[in-house]
């Protein structure tokens, strides 16, 4: 057919009908794209309806057009399908609009009666579509122009005041979450009752009085309205996931703070518990042997058992108040190779089996204190010595890694298994003997190159050795 376009003579007016129905599209595309599955919220249960109200009814829009630009190019077999395809999508979408706010009010309310209408109203729309195709008049225009109206203000008015009216209560409900989402459904909610007026009372091709606007334009308005601020409300969805995610870090961190503090007390109760029982135990055969023959040698022994005792747990308290006290101290500019060499000077004598390789850089200062470094190296190395019962090698690597100072201080001994890298720098967590360590080194060590707003790591296999390494920065 010569000449012939979907768009050949359009009107301003029409453009309307396109953005108009694009609006209700997007509006439903926008719900379709929003994953509600784990959603608990009120309104999740119920956006589906509205999603697909938007996709029927910006159809409809199109169909509308499409006729109204194209009827000189039509039979009046393709224009009576056109309408009757137009009067069905009226139908469907305004129920689906219905139901969509049958079913929030449903889901604050929890009214039975609510549920029955909902049932009702169906059936009206089955009963509906029934009587038009039963109708001897369903082929008469002026028929058609009179079902048309009277789904408009029956079902269109209906439907969109009642959607109106589930948003705006619906608003008042998320105002306590978040009052500026609350405003956009309240806004939705306004726009669906505007709508229900244009869209449903008034009919299509009316010129308002006075001001000579088509209705088209206001109805246009109140869809590109109704779309805006429901996608804007549709936020509280990112709200919620956001939330969920904040309390399930919390959990997460608050079972780990519980875990954390089971293993203190635990470690506690344990590595004080062993001395005292010893010295609990050292007393008791001090009485026992001054209530018979006293035997002076053997007294003193258990004294000196008891005395360790003790002294082992002064130890282990004056560790856990450095644990728990680990203050800011003032930082001043220091050599870390002087800070190694010094930590190195008391391990002497424990170094004797040991090999001690030194690979050195020439190094920048950096803030730091003193006491505290030299603390962590002579712990670490320790830990390395204890490792390598019969001997090996300790490498110290020092350099420089992007304006951070590295030390890495390498051994040849038994090593770490996976499972324990985990639980490594939690307090009383050892893998020595009972009764060669308590467990608060690798702690101490941690808060330490914390405050000194550095990074510490270990890292290891069975059978080959262990890494330590850390890194302080310049500045």
């Amino acid at each position: 057919m010569p000449g012939y376009s979907v768009f050949q003579d359009i009107t301003p007016i029409f453009a309307l009908y396109f953005f108009y129905g694009l609006s209700f599209l997007f509006l439903g595309a926008s719900i379709a794209i929003k994953d509600m599955k784990a959603s608990t919220l009120r309104i999740s249960g119920s956006l589906w309806l509205l999603s697909v109200f938007g996709f029927s009814h910006g159809l409809l829009e199109w169909v509308e057009l499409f006729r109204l630009v194209q009827q000189d190019n039509l039979n009046l077999q393709e224009i009576y399908w056109l309408i009757v395809a137009s009067l069905l999508l009226a139908l469907i979408s305004f129920e689906f609009l219905l139901q969509f706010g049958l079913s929030l009010i449903y889901a604050y309310k929890k009214k039975r009666i609510i549920k029955q209408f909902q049932l009702i109203t169906i059936i009206l729309f089955f009963i509906f579509i029934a009587v038009f195709l039963l109708s001897e008049r369903n082929t008469d225009p002026l028929f058609l122009y009179e079902i048309n109206l009277i789904i408009r203000r029956t079902f269109g008015f209906l439907g969109s005041f009642v959607a109106a009216y589930g948003l705006v209560e619906y608003s008042r409900e998320v105002n306590a979450v978040d009052k500026l989402i609350s405003r956009f459904f309240l806004f939705t909610g306004i726009g669906f009752s505007f709508y229900g007026l244009f869209a449903g009372i008034i009919p299509s091709h009316t010129v308002l009085p006075f001001i000579n606007i088509p209705i088209e334009v206001f109805r246009a308005l109140s869809a590109v309205l109704i779309t805006y601020f429901l996608m804007k409300g549709l936020n509280i969805f990112d709200i919620e996931t956001r939330h969920k995610l904040e309390t399930q870090i919390k959990k997460v961190a608050q079972s780990e703070k519980m875990a954390s503090l089971g293993r203190l007390a635990s470690g506690i109760a344990h590595e004080v518990n062993t001395p005292l029982t010893s010295a609990s135990l050292n007393v008791q055969m001090i009485r026992k042997n001054l209530s018979q023959e006293p035997d002076i040698t053997r007294a003193l022994e258990k004294l000196d058992a008891v005395e360790r005792g003790i002294d082992r747990a002064s130890v282990i308290a004056k560790e856990l108040l450095q644990l728990s006290h680990m203050k800011q101290t003032v930082l001043s500019p220091i050599d870390i190779e002087d800070v190694i060499s010094n930590a190195m000077e008391p391990l002497q004598y424990k170094l004797k089996k040991v090999k001690v390789v030194r690979i050195s850089s020439t190094l920048p200062k950096v803030p730091g204190d003193i006491n505290k470094l030299e603390q962590v190296i002579i712990n670490i190395i320790n830990n390395s010595i204890d490792a390598m019962p019969e001997g090996g090698v300790l490498t110290i690597t020092t350099g420089l890694k992007k304006e951070k100072v590295k030390i890495e201080i390498k051994d040849t001994g038994i090593g770490i298994n996976k499972n324990q890298m985990h639980n490594l720098f939690d307090p009383f967590y050892t893998t020595k003997d009972i009764g060669q360590g308590t467990g608060l080194g690798l702690s101490i060590c941690f808060g330490i190159i914390e405050q000194h707003q550095g990074s510490i790591e270990l890292s290891g296999k069975p059978g080959v050795g262990t890494i330590a390494r850390i890194q302080l920065p310049i500045n």
